[in-house]
C-alpha cells in the first residue's frame, strides 16, 4: 500500500476578503474529492486572503498509480482560471 501526498501553495488573486478565499476554495477543493476520490483540505495560511496551502491525499496500491492521481490533480488545479499554482511537491509514503 501507498500514500501519496501532495502540499500546493495557491494564489487567489481575486480574494478580497477571507469569505472570497473560503468560496474559493470550497469549491475547488469539493471538486478535487469528486474528480479523483482524493482527501484534500487546506493546511496552511489560513488567515491570508490571497494565499492558501492545501493538502491531497491518495492511498493506490502502487507508487505509479499514486502519483499519476497527483499529476492529475496539479494538471487540473493549473487549469482552475480562480487559482495560480506556486510551489507543490509530491512525497510517497
Amino acid at each position: 500500500m501507498t500514500i501519496g501526498l501532495l502540499t500546493a501553495e495557491l494564489q487567489i488573486e481575486e480574494a478580497d476578503s477571507l469569505k472570497d478565499k473560503r468560496q474559493v476554495l470550497k469549491s475547488l477543493l469539493a471538486h478535487l474529492r469528486s474528480e479523483f476520490n482524493i482527501s484534500a483540505t487546506e493546511v496552511g495560511d489560513h488567515d491570508i486572503w490571497r494565499r492558501a496551502t492545501i493538502g491531497v491525499a491518495v492511498v493506490a496500491t502502487d507508487n505509479a498509480f499514486a502519483h499519476q492521481v497527483l499529476d492529475k490533480v496539479i494538471d487540473h488545479i493549473e487549469s482552475n482560471p480562480r487559482v495560480d499554482l506556486g510551489h507543490s511537491e509530491i512525497e510517497m509514503l
